[in-house]
């Protein structure tokens, strides 16, 4: 059986300060219900400059200039640390906030973002240096007459576009009266969309892969778009292929709040196997809505607001090339609905349920990657180490399912664990983090099994009260495809057509 390939990944951050206070909710709550307090009065004391953003080691191992395991050798909490960062890595890059506020305009297809000429002026010649492969688009930023934006945002009828504390711009409302096109929703889908498309550029210069050979794209995001009448119904992927030049893809969009990237995945490699499509690519873009989140939290212990960045990822899933890690379709693991809510029954679930169709232990899969989210931003914030606490709870069904002794459990933790690095926007930790990292250990690395799992909360939708979930295995390639094994797809074209042809003669001479 020849499985899909996990081909690429690119991840991006994007330093948004001045949007934490502007646009996040924690900040647009505290404003509504209580504009005097003292957390809005102090909050920009703690926002970070982009410099210490890009020395902050968890985010540099998000772009692949550092391997997770190094977080181990620094003490928390982190960001106490400053290290040796770039802007750019191995898998994408730290963006500055002036860069994104012009690629939110890149990005609009309905002139609602309007910036004023100075700052299109000075931000203009970065975009052009950094992203020539925009440069189409990039042509058509402009500036304009700013100043009856204020009012517009005054009145909240347009959401304000501010840098470094200073008004530079306002994104407008699409609709007068629909709700779903209000300006706020606008503001918050054209940050999903820019940060999709920087993921989507990234993945092309790190897999070199020709963006005329894409042929599918699911975007994964928590957000969704749409109108009065569907709302949510939108598509976010090919708005993000128009302008990432995937000029042969269409796509969709798959939303399962956190475990939406690991859903979209499967899809991905569902498609790729049945041979519907050859290349498929898996875009994430990041939630505004989740920046200072547990900013609160972070200021009451003297520490900076961590969640100052918006996230971003792509995966690219391919045919079988003989060298990528595999996707093992045939092993998936799956919350279901009868299967319980107890943190104890959705791990065992995701966990077991597909290892034990290949009668595999928990201990033969090398590393587990699970919601990889920051601890320097939870511990804080009153929810622990969400790692940790998920690698101890697969050691322990280990040992009850007897595939180790009790003893192993905290080896188990150390060697089959990761420190989480990924900053807190919901779907974005939730498994994918590693996959970058994957290709590699997989490939060239000393590992041969790993396991994406991604968890979901889906009683925030106040739907149902159930937990969600599903997982793959990933394992390094034997080297064998589907072409090498045996007859290859073009031979057996060839043959059918023949086969039809010679059908077709002694149809016509009877």
């Amino acid at each position: 059986m020849s499985y899909p390939v996990l081909k690429g990944a690119s991840y991006v951050l994007i330093h948004t300060p001045d949007m934490i206070v502007q646009n996040g909710s924690t900040c647009n709550v505290e404003r509504a219900t209580n504009p005097d307090s003292e957390f809005l009065k102090e909050i920009t004391n703690h926002i970070r400059s982009y410099e210490d953003v890009v020395k902050y080691m968890p985010n540099q191992v998000y772009i692949g200039n550092n391997r997770p395991e190094e977080l181990k050798n620094i003490s928390m909490p982190w960001c106490k640390e400053k290290v040796e960062g770039n802007r750019t890595g191995k898998l994408g890059e730290i963006m500055p906030q002036d860069e994104f506020i012009a690629l939110m305009q890149i990005c609009d297809a309905f002139d609602l973002v309007k910036l004023s000429e100075e700052f299109v002026n000075e931000v203009k010649p970065k975009v052009e240096n950094n992203y020539p492969e925009l440069a189409q688009f990039i042509a058509k930023l402009k500036g304009d007459d700013i100043e009856e934006g204020k009012e517009l945002v005054d009145n909240h009828v347009a959401e304000g576009l501010y840098h470094e504390g200073e008004f530079v711009g306002y994104v407008k409302k699409a609709h007068d009266v629909d709700v779903n096109l209000n300006a706020h929703t606008m503001f918050e889908n054209l940050v999903v969309k820019a940060s999709g498309v920087i993921s989507a550029i990234h993945l092309l210069r790190s897999s070199n892969i020709n963006p005329l050979d894409i042929d599918y794209v699911i975007e994964c995001s928590e957000e969704a778009c749409g109108d009065i009448n569907q709302r949510g119904g939108g598509n976010f992927a090919k708005s993000i292929a128009e302008i990432a030049g995937y000029n042969n893809a269409t796509g969709s969009d798959t939303r399962g709040f956190c475990a939406a990237p690991t859903h979209a995945l499967i899809q991905a490699a569902a498609l790729v196997k049945s041979g519907v499509y050859k290349n498929v690519v898996v875009v994430a873009g990041g939630a505004s809505a989740k920046l200072g989140m547990n900013a609160k939290d972070h200021i009451k212990k003297g520490l900076p607001v961590l969640e100052d960045v918006v996230g971003g990822f792509a995966v690219l899933v391919s045919e079988n090339d003989g060298v990528n890690p595999i996707i093992r379709t045939d092993l998936i693991g799956k919350h279901n609905v009868g299967t319980g809510s107890s943190p104890q029954a959705v791990m065992t679930a995701l966990i077991t349920s597909g290892l034990d169709k290949a009668n595999l232990k928990i201990t033969d899969v090398d590393v587990f990657s699970v919601e990889m989210q920051n601890p320097d931003i939870t511990k804080p914030a009153g929810a622990g180490d969400v790692p940790e606490a998920n690698y101890k709870m697969i050691g322990a069904l280990a040992v009850k399912r007897g595939d180790m002794e009790k003893k192993a459990l905290k080896e188990f933790v150390s060697s089959k664990g990761l420190p989480g690095w990924a900053p807190t926007q919901g779907h974005i930790p939730s498994g994918v983090p590693y996959i970058g990292f994957c290709i590699d250990d997989l490939t060239t690395g000393d590992k041969n099994r790993a396991m994406i799992v991604g968890k979901g909360s889906l009683f925030l939708g106040r739907m149902t009260n159930l937990f969600d979930g599903v997982s793959f295995i990933v394992e390094r390639n034997n080297g064998v495809t589907e072409e090498t094994s045996g007859v290859s797809k073009e031979e057996i074209k060839k043959i059918i057509a023949e086969s039809l042809r010679k059908l077709a003669l002694d149809i016509i001479e009877e």
